[in-house]
């Protein structure tokens, strides 16, 4: 009779585990289906891209330029890829290349634009360098230098391009790996730089007679402004990647606090993210939202100013560097093809998807 109930009771719970079982299994099963569901409708734009850097948008053209040296233009359906005649050789150093590029403000009506490269020079050693492009025959072409011997390194080459509403040129710059030069003014690495477009200081630059506007950064990779305020985006170490809200002048703390760490005269992040890793690059901003590229976190998140929370509004395409509002759209690029990512089929690719799906 005792073995009889232990028995019984024994097949109770197996059934009883069984069913458990598959209720969790249906759950989940429901929750995956249910995020899928959640998931916007993307439409590609264009593919075959080789790891695209920095969307630029003209009327209804688009220039993206490629960190393997090329513009490529996207017009009424077809691509066209523009090759750059650089006076220094890109670097082959991890994360280096054709980076930041912004066309001038004139465009199309003056055929120029600004970027950031990454050279070697067989004298002197790797560097970056912020110049001025022009386009004529077909290409675009090195035409004059505007900062130079931005110290480089495998890694930390920051390369973001902006034109403020200010109407001046703004440059992330990493430390290139060299933590301690993000707190020196006497250095531009590490810093959100400004300058006027022929490449001379501003005036009102919050230090004199320097480009330095901001500093105490590690590895900035994305700028955008709302209401007048610059945003930026920044790797941590460790995890730890920030989203700061940019004053002029004001030190973010990089090497000396990170994440939610404090200290009197140190700018603390308007979002971080702790232990997770975002590795945020470029930015776009509507409706009081930043809409941020995520490469290690293979999405691209949505942080809102007001309510102080974060979400991922797109993923499962894997690394975004960079993002860009019209409209009634969001566009951005993969980046699976650099060398750190899973490449599908026709990888990189453009995408848009309409803001009113990113719920």
């Amino acid at each position: 009779m005792y073995k009889y109930k232990v028995g019984s009771i024994l097949l109770l719970m197996m059934v009883f585990l069984s069913s458990c079982s598959l209720v969790g299994k249906k759950k989940q099963e429901q929750q995956e289906n249910e995020a899928a569901l959640m998931q916007p409708s993307v439409e590609v734009v264009a593919e075959n891209l080789s790891v695209p850097w920095s969307i630029n948008r003209m009327n209804q053209t688009f220039y993206i330029n490629e960190r393997t040296g090329s513009i490529v233009k996207i017009e009424n359906g077809k691509m066209e890829r523009q090759p750059v005649r650089l006076e220094k050789p890109l670097a082959k150093a991890a994360e280096a290349g054709l980076l930041g590029f912004v066309l001038d403000p004139k465009f199309p009506e003056v055929q120029k634009a600004f970027a950031y490269y990454t050279y070697y020079d067989e004298n002197k050693g790797q560097f970056n360098r912020v110049i001025v492009l022009g386009f004529g025959g077909g290409e675009w072409k090195e035409e004059k230098v505007l900062i130079d011997g931005i110290p480089s390194a495998a890694y930390h080459h920051g390369g973001r391009l902006k034109i403020g509403p200010d109407g001046k040129l703004y440059s992330t710059t990493g430390d290139a790996t060299v933590p301690e030069l993000a707190q020196r003014l006497d250095s531009v690495n590490g810093k959100i730089l400004r300058m006027n477009l022929d490449g001379t200081i501003p005036t009102d630059n919050p230090f004199p007679n320097s480009y330095v506007y901001s500093y105490g950064h590690r590895n900035p990779q994305g700028l955008v402004w709302v209401d007048g305020t610059l945003y930026a985006s920044e790797h941590g170490q460790s995890a730890h990647d920030e989203i700061n809200r940019i004053t002029p002048g004001a030190n973010y703390g990089w090497p000396v606090i990170q994440g939610l760490e404090k200290r009197a005269g140190l700018e603390t992040p308007i979002f971080q993210s702790g232990d997770e890793t975002w590795a945020p690059s470029g930015l776009a901003a509507t409706d009081g939202k930043l809409h941020v590229a995520a490469l290690r976190g293979n999405e691209v998140r949505e942080f809102d100013l007001a309510k102080g929370t974060t979400k991922s509004v797109i993923s499962g395409l894997g690394r975004i560097r960079d993002v860009y509002v019209e409209r009634d759209y969001l566009y951005f690029v993969s980046n699976n093809t650099d060398g750190r990512g899973n490449p599908d089929k026709n990888d990189d690719k453009l995408y848009r998807v309409l803001l009113s799906e990113l719920k």
